[in-house]
């Protein structure tokens, strides 16, 4: 990993900020950003703050596809998910493991079909939600004995939905592992 010393430029903030107002900005190396994969055509980023650290990388493209070729260009570790109901394919899911990011596509319209619901972006904490919510609840009595019948030593819901295909008793709706 390469590190560098930079300045902090804090300048005082135009347009309708108040007297007070600053704007804060670092150079960062044009090495660094070609890097990334970062242009002057496509410069979205993310920023992201722990508490202790700021960390910058390139925003997800838009699209699945475009999401999922990025990332396999890139040699992430993908995981690509089919949600159906009975054989209708109503979701896919590209999650990059590299990132924990992802990015998905409806294949229908009725949110009640789809793994997330109305949420059109869903974030990695959602997608873990989702997996979940396509296994046997951890809290269920005579856990470890299912865990056992599915040769599995502790609770892990991908690996649940490896056995299972995430189905569940209530409904016709499974997960394909296409990938990962």
């Amino acid at each position: 990993m390469e590190e560098r010393k930079a300045n902090i430029l804090i300048n005082k903030a135009g347009g309708t900020a108040g007297p007070n107002g600053k704007s804060c900005r670092v150079i960062l190396p044009t090495a660094w950003v070609r890097q990334l994969g970062i242009s002057e055509q496509d410069r979205e980023v993310l920023l992201q703050f722990d508490g202790t650290s700021i960390t910058i990388r390139r925003a997800a493209p838009a699209g699945y596809e475009a999401f999922r070729n990025v990332a396999r260009d890139s040699g992430h570790d993908l995981l690509i998910l089919h949600y159906y109901d009975g054989e209708n394919l109503c979701t896919k899911i590209c999650a990059d493991r590299s990132t924990h990011q992802l990015a998905i596509e409806n294949a229908v319209s009725d949110p009640l079909s789809t793994a997330f619901g109305v949420n059109s972006a869903p974030d990695w904490d959602d997608l873990q939600a989702f997996l979940e919510s396509r296994c046997i609840p951890r809290q269920r009595d005579g856990l470890q004995y299912y865990l056992s019948q599915l040769g599995l030593n502790r609770y892990n819901p991908l690996e649940i939905i490896r056995k299972t295909a995430g189905r569940m008793a209530e409904d016709g709706f499974w997960i394909k592992i296409v990938e990962g």
